[in-house]
């Protein structure tokens, strides 16, 4: 079950810091940005036990489907699913 990004305790977390992310392209909202790192949580709890380099393969091609309203491709979103996965993987 997939919740709601605006409903995550995590969406705070990254609505908040995300333009400190050395990703983030000048000029880019967290709508660019936000379904990324919910992806990345998602991603993370789908595949406990793996590293996101060896899902990113699978990951990038479920970005493509997956991406809400963002306007960003595999490229420019996977920095922002890796720090959410990351992140996640560390606070459990």
């Amino acid at each position: 079950m997939t919740i709601p990004q605006e409903t995550r305790p995590d969406d705070t977390y990254w609505r908040e810091n995300f333009r400190s992310r050395h990703y983030v392209a000048q000029g880019a909202t967290y709508d660019d940005y936000g379904p990324a790192y919910g992806f990345g949580v998602d991603a993370a709890r789908r595949h406990p036990g793996r590293s996101f380099d060896d899902a990113e393969f699978e990951l990038s091609r479920q970005w493509t489907t997956r991406n809400g309203a963002s306007t960003l491709g595999w490229h420019q979103a996977k920095d922002a699913a890796r720090d959410a996965w990351d992140r996640l993987q560390h606070s459990e």
